[in-house]
């Protein structure tokens, strides 16, 4: 899978990771969007790296979705404890 198709699936990640966890984001939509594609990168590079499991080279690899996944929501989680909530309640 190319550069494009990891763009792709982390834009999805994010979407599904969002889903996952509801609530108000600092960086709003599209925060959450640049969230999914590296956290689509780091999923699949911690997978292969430190987990041994070498993600496939195609889109509908259920192995690629998970790690994807998994990589938004802890980049989401950790945006959220680093930045907290930066809207103004009113």
């Amino acid at each position: 899978m190319g550069i494009i198709g990891w763009i792709i699936l982390g834009l999805l990640a994010g979407t599904i990771a969002k889903v996952l966890l509801p609530g108000r984001d600092p960086g709003g939509v599209f925060g959450t969007t640049i969230i999914g594609v590296i956290g689509a990168f780091l999923g699949g590079w911690l997978s292969e790296h430190f987990l041994h499991r070498p993600v496939q080279h195609t889109f509908f690899d259920a192995r690629s979705w998970i790690s994807a996944i998994v990589g938004s929501l802890v980049l989401l989680i950790l945006y959220r404890v680093v930045f907290g909530n930066s809207r103004s309640r009113r």
